[in-house]
C-alpha cells in the first residue's frame, strides 16, 4: 500500500491558531472566576478538536452545575467568534505546511477535517487564500471521527492509504476509528514512544515523510 490521500486538521496543523482560541475560551470563562477559568482552559487543552459547543456544554454542566440553553450556547458561540476570528485571520501558518501544500497539490487529493464550525473554517481558509489547495473543506458538526469517516468512505481507496495529520488526541482517535494513518504535530499529541506514530514539533519533517511513502 502507498499513501494516496492526505487529510489535515486546521487549527494547530494549518494555522497556528490554537493559542488564539485558548485565549478566547479563557475570556469566556473569566466572569465566573479564576478557578472556573482554569478548569475550562484545561478542559479545552485536553480536548482539542472537540466542537466549541460541546465545550460550552461541559462548562455549564461540570463547572456551573446546570444545563446550557440553546440561546446561551449560541450567544457564547458569537462571543467566541468575536474574540478569536480577527486573530485567526492574521495568525501565522504552522512551519512546514506551506511546503507540503505546494508539493502535493494536484499530486494527491488534500482535504480539511476540522472541529471548528464548517462555515467558519471554510471562510477563514478562503480569506487566507488556502482553500484552493483542497478538494473539499469540512468542519463540525459532526464530531471529528464521523467527519473523517465521511471524507474517506466515498474515496476509491482503503483507509490505510489515507493520512490524517492532527495536533490533538481527538485527531488520533478519529484516525484509529476510521483506520487511517496518523501523523502528529505539536506538544499536545507527542507520543510516549517513537514507535507509536510519527510526530513532529511542527511540519518541517512531514514532506520527506510523505515522499518516502508515496508510490513513484
Amino acid at each position: 500500500m502507498a499513501l494516496q490521500c492526505i487529510v489535515f486538521d486546521c487549527d494547530g496543523v494549518i494555522l497556528d491558531s490554537v493559542p488564539v482560541k485558548t485565549r478566547a475560551f479563557a475570556r469566556i470563562a473569566a466572569p465566573y472566576g479564576q478557578e472556573a477559568q482554569d478548569r475550562f482552559v484545561m478542559y479545552h487543552s485536553l480536548h482539542g478538536g472537540v466542537s466549541r459547543y460541546k465545550k460550552f456544554q461541559w462548562f455549564y454542566n461540570e463547572v456551573l452545575g446546570r444545563e446550557i440553553s440553546e440561546e446561551e450556547s449560541e450567544k457564547l458561540g458569537r462571543l467566541f467568534s468575536e474574540y478569536a476570528l480577527d486573530e485567526v485571520r492574521r495568525c501565522p501558518l504552522i512551519p512546514g505546511i506551506q511546503e507540503v501544500l505546494d508539493t502535493w497539490k494536484g499530486k494527491l487529493p488534500l482535504y480539511v477535517c476540522s472541529g471548528a464550525p464548517h462555515e467558519e473554517v471554510l471562510a477563514v481558509l478562503q480569506e487566507r487564500k488556502l482553500d484552493h489547495y483542497f478538494v473539499s473543506i469540512h468542519g463540525s458538526p459532526p464530531a471529528k471521527a464521523k467527519l473523517l469517516g465521511q471524507i474517506v468512505a466515498p474515496l476509491p481507496l482503503t483507509p490505510q492509504d489515507v493520512l490524517m495529520v492532527g495536533d490533538a488526541p481527538t485527531d488520533h482517535d478519529a484516525a484509529e476509528e476510521v483506520g487511517t494513518l496518523f501523523y502528529g504535530v505539536g506538544p499536545d499529541i507527542k507520543p510516549a514512544s517513537e514507535s507509536a506514530y510519527p510526530w513532529g514539533a511542527d511540519l518541517t519533517g512531514l514532506n520527506d515523510w510523505i515522499k518516502a511513502r508515496v508510490a513513484s
